[in-house]
């Protein structure tokens, strides 16, 4: 399917794990479902599933949330790109990035998992780490906080104040890659803002 993506936010399920830093990606993927007036249901494939288009005219979008724990997350992105029929490199994962500094999106295409223990297991599912990544900066915990405890915990204060910008820009990259590619977003999400 030449006109089909499949965008997938990743985080934890249930309403205790909402606002963690780990959660961000599902947060971006909610923007998106907002933006397109559409609400998730769920999918025999073990996640929650919108559609929508990436612009008014452009590709259409499968926003998927694994019902699964992070950890766990690709075999529902598997399950998906067999559903749907799209191959690796038409997936978008949207996940929160320890080693980006907060309020910060980075993109990037293949590669290994970088410690992303969501990644680690998408790669395992699906056999290649051939698939875009929408990087969301959560920067490195501080002092000697584990980073473990860091991203499962809800965003500062401070942070929340500036996090919706941040949810913005991860989800206008989203809708960039899926329209006008990987480059045409890397050029306007990787240049230093004024």
């Amino acid at each position: 399917m030449d006109d089909l993506w499949l965008v997938v936010g990743l985080g934890n399920p249930g309403p205790g794990y909402a606002g963690n830093r780990h959660n961000v990606g599902q947060m971006a993927l909610s923007l998106l479902a907002d933006r397109a007036s559409t609400s998730f249901k769920n999918h025999k494939a073990n996640a929650a599933i919108a559609e929508a288009r990436s612009l008014a005219s452009g590709p259409k979008l499968v926003l998927a949330k694994p019902n699964t724990f992070m950890n766990v997350s690709g075999a529902p992105v598997a399950a998906l790109l067999r559903f749907y029929k799209i191959e690796p490199s038409r997936l978008i994962v949207l996940h929160d990035e320890l080693d980006v500094p907060f309020d910060t999106v980075k993109l990037k295409f293949g590669g290994g998992h970088g410690g992303h223990n969501g990644i680690r297991d998408i790669i395992a599912a699906t056999g290649t780490g051939d698939f875009t990544r929408v990087r969301i900066g959560v920067g490195r915990p501080p002092g000697r906080q584990p980073a473990a405890d860091f991203v499962l915990r809800d965003f500062s204060s401070d942070e929340r104040a500036t996090l919706p910008n941040l949810l913005e820009d991860a989800a206008d990259a989203t809708q960039l890659i899926a329209a006008e590619g990987l480059t045409a977003a890397q050029l306007k999400f990787h240049t230093a803002r004024p």
